[in-house]
């Protein structure tokens, strides 16, 4: 007699959102390589058990609402919302049923994002990126490579990243002994016009911190502080390896790679309320020598041996 057998079932594909606030360039699909490559690693296989489906923002207030609305209604079983404008527009669209993982995001708890670190609550946790003291390190950084700076510009949007306003009135930059100047952009247009019109004074620096709009372009703000020969550091590493001075920052490929864990657990049945949010545990002070000489600025020594990466 034959014996007939049963077909086994076919497994379940899990849908995974991905919202990038940031645009679709190479060290972006880099991250996401390195996403796919963590998943895979804990048996999450894109197109055999999984369906990673990413937006790409690039900066741009509007893409990331219209994609964060775009994202609930395939209903996902977890989006990870990359940068603040992306898990800002997330949680205001989707409900409580999708939960939320959020990677670089800064102070997570007093922007509303979370009722506190150890127990997130509702459907959001997450990896915060930056406080307050790697922002003042990064400066105090930018000070020892050009000792007589008088004023420093912090240039970001605030309609991508409104809360460095809160940063601002808590950095001051009397501490440092010179004046730190808002530069707020939202456009390349305003970009070069803060150039024109707030950096060229002698004894001026540039501060630019991590957020989606100012990284979008950041070519363009690289290029000019090569222009009006600017020392600056920056929140990304992505803004040295384009030409820019130097970056002090927490390592996001691996905020990446860990955020896959979380993604596992909540496809295993975690409520990501219950998954504490996790702190930056690597950060990477980088320094390109080959700019440091164009502007004629001497990086010291000590400076040196600090530095994780020189680029030459």
């Amino acid at each position: 007699m034959a014996v007939l057998l049963s077909a086994q079932p076919a497994e379940r594909i899990r849908v995974v959102g991905a919202l990038m606030a940031q645009g679709n360039d190479s060290s972006s699909q880099a991250l996401i390589a390195q996403l796919r490559d963590a998943l895979r690693d804990l048996g999450w296989a894109d197109g055999r058990n999984l369906d990673l489906e990413i937006r790409w923002a690039a900066g741009e207030v509007d893409r990331t609402r219209n994609f964060a609305l775009e994202l609930a209604k395939l209903s996902p079983d977890v989006i990870l919302a990359v940068g603040t404008s992306a898990i800002a527009a997330l949680k205001h669209t989707t409900t409580q049923s999708i939960p939320l993982v959020f990677v670089i995001v800064n102070d997570p708890v007093a922007q509303g994002f979370v009722a506190s670190v150890a127990h997130p609550g509702g459907n959001i946790t997450g990896f915060s990126y930056m406080d307050y003291s790697v922002l003042e390190k990064a400066l105090q950084l930018l000070q020892q490579t050009s000792p007589r700076l008088d004023r420093v510009g912090f240039m970001f949007n605030p309609d991508t990243y409104p809360y460095y306003e809160v940063y601002l009135q808590k950095l001051g930059g009397t501490q440092f002994g010179f004046e730190l100047k808002p530069l707020r952009v939202r456009s390349e247009v305003e970009i070069a016009d803060a150039f024109r019109d707030d950096l060229t004074a002698a004894g001026t620096g540039l501060i630019v911190p991590p957020e989606p709009f100012t990284s979008a372009h950041r070519k363009q703000i690289v290029a000019l502080a090569a222009q009006y020969r600017l020392p600056a550091t920056y929140g990304l590493r992505d803004f040295v390896t384009d030409g820019g001075l130097m970056s002090y920052a927490p390592d996001i490929s691996d905020i990446f790679s860990r955020s896959a864990s979380y993604i596992d657990r909540i496809l295993k049945g975690a409520l990501p309320g219950e998954l504490p949010v996790q702190a930056p545990t690597k950060t990477v002070f980088v320094i390109n020598l080959k700019t440091a000489k164009t502007l004629g600025i001497a990086i010291p020594p000590t400076l040196l041996a600090l530095a994780d990466e020189v680029i030459e």
